[in-house]
């Protein structure tokens, strides 16, 4: 028995339905010219432009070749006013269509970047960006605030980095919504919670990349005013390196992400530890060069006190000794004009006798009193001179320079002049003054 034919109608596949729309939208839309303001611009590592096309009632993709992007005139960039030429494309594997752009011509500011510079003119004039209202950043702030969304990977970045560099940190998150209507009073709002409460010593404020629109929230001008109004320093970290918005211009301080903002906030612990180690050493030493200092100054007082207290005892000795020189040459004067006048005397007497035996006798007395008187002079000189070359000695023996002229040292320590062996520890350093000169040395063992 023979079946029945059935009649069912052509079918076409995924693929070819896609090459039959790319065929069609190629042979009527190509080489045409597109106005619209650019949103969305992201440069790959290709070299290749990704961004939209938009006006008031739609929105298209574009895509810009590395080879056609060496060429423009103008690169894309988010707000911008463009007249574009190029064709549409189908990319299959999605199964959208896209702009391929060729050329771009620049035609002003879109209306988003137009209110932006409009707004950012309004508060520079008002002196909401000057450079000397900025505050410094805490040191070492220890409790943090974050105002963002509370999902997504930002958050999670920042409070990874800031319990890895800081363990131990106290963060607290006003929750906010990023981007949206109601974005901006959100973000506004966390900002005066943390001013007015006094709780955090620092506030991040931002999010992650997106194009102007998506970023739009940061620039608004309650958010710039909360920003400028804050009594905490504020930390502004919106999109990306290339991002810039008003809250970055009113910020005390622009990061260029959300985790180098929690790089930027507070450093590792490590680094704390160690700046406080440093600061420690360098005290020590400085106490140590202090503490020297004093013992070499009070060493040198008192060496100085004993010299002078026998150099004062030498002159006062010395003194002595010329008192009692001047004293016995007056009495030898004077004994010696007695002597004198008494001869004289005799000589008067003999003169008017003539007992010439009696005056050779009593010259002869004279000659031998004489002598002795000599004698006892000399005799009384040689002792007092002998007893001040001895008092002179004995002071010089005394003087502790003298000591080490015979060949003894001073030893120091760290806790001044060592006496006992027992004081000094092995390995301790040591100054010892001979008698020109010091030396260092380092005790190695005790005998």
């Amino acid at each position: 028995m023979q079946m029945p034919l059935v009649w069912t109608p052509a079918t076409r596949t995924v693929t070819q339905v896609t090459q039959e729309i790319r065929e069609h939208l190629q042979g009527n839309f190509s080489g045409i010219w597109i106005t619209g303001e650019v949103t969305e611009c992201k440069l790959a590592s290709s070299g290749h432009w990704y961004f939209s096309l938009k006006d008031a009632g739609a929105k298209i993709s574009c895509a810009c070749f590395k080879g056609s992007a060496f060429r423009l005139k103008v690169k894309p960039q988010d707000g911008l006013l463009v007249q574009a030429r190029g064709s549409i494309d189908v990319y299959e594997p999605r199964g959208v269509y896209q702009f391929i752009v060729e050329a771009i011509e620049p035609q002003g500011l879109g209306a988003l970047q137009l209110a932006f510079e409009k707004l950012k003119q309004k508060l520079a004039a008002e002196g909401l960006f000057a450079t000397e209202r900025k505050r410094p950043l805490p040191k070492h702030p220890r409790r943090i605030g974050l105002v963002t969304s509370p999902d997504g990977a930002v958050i999670e970045d920042m409070l990874n980095v800031l319990t890895r560099r800081f363990p131990g940190l106290h963060i607290r998150l006003y929750p906010a919504q990023v981007q949206g209507p109601g974005a901006a009073a959100q973000i506004a709002e966390g900002v005066r919670y943390f001013s007015g409460s006094g709780w955090a010593d620092v506030v991040i404020v931002g999010r992650g990349g997106g194009s102007l629109e998506d970023l739009w929230a940061f620039n608004e001008e309650i958010v710039a005013r909360a920003i400028f109004e804050s009594a905490v320093p504020i930390i502004s970290a919106v999109g990306h390196e290339t991002d810039f918005t008003i809250a970055d211009f009113v910020a005390d301080l622009r990061a260029p992400t959300p985790s180098a903002a929690a790089e930027l906030v507070i450093g590792t612990r490590q680094e704390l530890l160690e700046r406080l180690a440093a600061d420690y050493r360098r005290l020590e030493r400085l106490l140590r060069y202090r503490l020297s200092q004093a013992s070499e100054r009070l060493n040198r007082q008192g060496i100085d006190r004993a010299r002078a207290v026998i150099e004062r005892r030498l002159r006062r000795h010395g003194q002595r000794t010329d008192e009692l020189e001047s004293a016995l040459r007056e009495r030898i004067r004077r004994h010696l004009l007695a002597r004198r006048e008494r001869h004289q005397k005799l000589e008067a007497r003999l003169a008017r006798t003539d007992l010439r035996l009696r005056f050779a006798e009593a010259h002869r007395r004279l000659d031998a009193a004489t002598r002795r008187l000599q004698e006892l002079v000399t005799a009384g000189l040689t002792r007092a001179e002998h007893r001040r070359a001895h008092l002179a000695g004995q002071l010089q023996h005394l003087s502790p320079l003298a000591i080490l002229e015979r060949g003894y040292a001073i030893v120091e320590g760290e806790a001044g002049i060592v006496k006992h062996a027992a004081n000094v520890a092995v390995g301790a350093d040591l100054r010892i003054r001979l008698a020109n000169g010091r030396v260092a040395a380092r005790v190695t063992g005790k005998l």
